[in-house]
């Protein structure tokens, strides 16, 4: 008699949390499809032009339009005027060596300030003083969006027929862009043109345990398993700051993003593979550089809740893949 009721009991208890989580569940879902919002893609009149070694205003160019170089890179920048010049540095020896082998390789650097409280302009203008306007390009936002909003602002602005992602800290060797190249040409076939190819650091991961608290370590795996179990399957660094883009393929998934801040690289990929589009992951070299804007706790449970939302919003058709659509 006793057991029975000890059977009841638990049988009663384990309802209730079943329903609890039920629940808890709709919950999150109601939380996530209510919450959700369209990005605001328009521009502040300022941030539609770009200024020339001379100081003259001119017009950014527009993805929509046919590509007009060979590369593009886009280097989010948020205060950012001592990692800044480092990273330039070498991009730029690289970019102009090329150039110097090959006159057919044309290529541009687009910095996009993102609403930054240092120099990070006024640095970034330097290059523009130094090499010309039609080389490097700088784009000052008004406001702070997030790293996301940086790149699909900076990508939207861009006239290469490949658009390279590089962080401003120059973690990623700046020579490795060969890497990626040849592993987005190795991508076949790429309908429509689309393919994209991310630079990974996943083959340091063991070096890169060694060194981190144990902490860090359980953030980072867990992390990892939300980014498979949610949204992203096959692809073991999404994070990495190094991504090269078509065109075609740029333009398709920067239309639909939504996220931008953090998570941003995983709402990107996880609409890459929605659309079909091609993935290749290239082995890079990489550098943990100091003065990263993340704050380890706060921003991996940020990106955590990110990661749940974007999988519901799009189930439940808060959010959809927007067809590209030209903005002012």
């Amino acid at each position: 008699m006793m057991v029975m009721m000890m059977d009841q009991c638990v049988c009663q208890i384990l309802q209730v949390a079943a329903a609890l989580l039920l629940l808890l569940l709709l919950l999150v879902i109601v939380i996530a499809h209510v919450t959700a919002s369209m990005v605001d893609q328009t521009r502040a009149e300022q941030e539609k032009y770009f200024l020339t070694a001379s100081g003259n205003k001119e017009p950014f160019p527009s993805l929509f339009d046919p590509h007009s170089r060979e590369l593009s890179v886009v280097v989010p920048s948020y205060n950012e005027e001592s990692r800044l010049p480092v990273m330039m540095e070498e991009a730029m020896q690289y970019l102009e060596k090329r150039q110097k082998k090959s006159s057919s390789f044309t290529y541009e650097v687009v910095i996009v300030d993102d609403g930054s409280k240092d120099k990070t302009t006024e640095v970034a203008l330097g290059y523009t003083k130094k090499y010309g306007a039609d080389k490097v390009r700088v784009l000052t936002l008004q406001k702070n969006r997030g790293k996301g909003g940086a790149v699909r602002m900076g990508t939207l602005s861009s006239r290469g027929r490949l658009i390279l992602m590089a962080d401003a800290d120059g973690a990623t060797k700046f020579e490795d862009l060969e890497k990626v190249e040849a592993g987005l040409e190795n991508i076949s076939p790429k309908p429509e043109n689309m393919a994209i190819a991310c630079g990974s650091r996943a083959h340091l991961e063991q070096e890169s345990v060694a060194q981190r608290s144990f902490f860090r370590t359980v953030l980072m795996y867990g992390f990892h398993f939300l980014v498979w179990f949610f949204c992203v399957k096959g692809i073991k660094d999404t994070q990495c700051g190094f991504k090269l883009f078509t065109r075609e393929a740029a333009l398709r998934t920067f239309s639909s993003l939504h996220v931008e801040r953090w998570a941003f690289d995983v709402e990107l990929l996880y609409v890459a593979q929605c659309l079909q589009i091609p993935i290749a992951e290239v082995a890079v070299n990489w550098t943990e550089i100091e003065g990263s804007k993340l704050v380890p706790f706060w921003s991996w449970l940020q990106m955590g809740r990110d990661l749940v939302f974007i999988r519901l919003r799009y189930i439940t058709g808060a959010w959809k893949l927007e067809s590209p659509k030209k903005t002012q």
